[in-house]
């Protein structure tokens, strides 16, 4: 009964400035995560040198790190799940 009263409940002007903070913050981690991740998975030209340093499974494993991360954030910031303890 008490979850249901807290969303019920009517926010102040504070913390709906502090949603929108948080939802504007998620979305674009989350996409800058997601482009992070396709930069690794297919770097350009450029920046080809530096990435075939390192060992190229891990590249493609941070990568999909990168886009699991960054779908995560998406997700969160789609929810607006903030207040809830």
């Amino acid at each position: 009964m008490a979850l249901e009263e807290f969303e019920k409940q009517q926010l102040s002007e504070r913390e709906k400035g502090f949603i929108r903070m948080r939802t504007i913050t998620n979305y674009g981690m989350g996409l800058f995560m997601i482009l992070v991740g396709f930069f690794f998975m297919f770097p350009i030209k450029l920046t080809r040198v530096y990435i075939n340093q390192y060992d190229p499974l891990l590249i493609r494993i941070f990568a999909v790190v990168c886009w699991l991360y960054g779908a995560f954030r998406l997700y969160r910031g789609y929810r607006k799940d903030y207040f809830r303890n």
